[in-house]
């Protein structure tokens, strides 16, 4: 039998994954493919300098101990992409999809948008900033629980539950990222 030239067509590879594209590019596309997740340059310089990672799991290891201290000027620039919960995300990047996934729970409840209006209102005349919450896996009655709890909050009990949140969302989304 002669050799093939090319593999017949069932075995040839797959497009690489996202922990394979994330290994083997630059330093600065491998910072961009992490800010949909958390636009905080630290955080991104540091989980894309700790390359390469063998397994989505030590990826998602180090990235979630990478940064610890988010400071409040990270936290702001990262909320200012984030949407107020309950709201569409502008856009329709990465980012975007990312979020109306994560905010299926509230989206489309009229008798709760009301409600999360007004709370977000109120957080944001409190603290200055969106209300943030990892909002996948929550029902929009939890989501509001919370808001209410941390409206009670001080502004120094709210940034490290501000920077937890934004954790947990970064995390989750590059578990979404990974699993694409």
């Amino acid at each position: 039998m002669p050799p093939q030239d090319t593999p017949p067509q069932d075995t040839l590879p797959e497009a690489p994954d996202f922990l394979t594209a994330f290994n083997a590019a630059s330093r600065k596309d491998a910072e961009a493919m992490l800010r949909p997740c958390a636009d905080i340059p630290r955080w991104c310089n540091e989980v894309a300098a700790a390359r390469p990672f063998a397994t989505a799991g030590e990826l998602l290891s180090f990235a979630e101990l990478a940064a610890p201290d988010f400071t409040e000027t990270e936290i702001d620039a990262a909320l200012a992409r984030h949407p107020r919960i309950g709201d569409r995300p502008e856009g329709s990047g990465t980012e975007a999809s990312l979020s109306c996934t994560e905010q299926e729970s509230v989206t489309g409840l009229e008798h709760v948008q009301d409600r999360l209006h007004a709370g977000n209102r109120a957080y944001e005349d409190r603290f200055g900033r969106v209300f943030l919450i990892r909002a996948a896996g929550r029902s929009a009655e939890d989501i509001l629980t919370v808001l209410e709890e941390r409206l009670q909050h001080t502004d120094t009990e709210e940034i490290p539950v501000i920077a937890a949140q934004l954790r947990d969302i970064a995390i989750l989304r590059l578990e979404g990222l990974l699993s694409t």
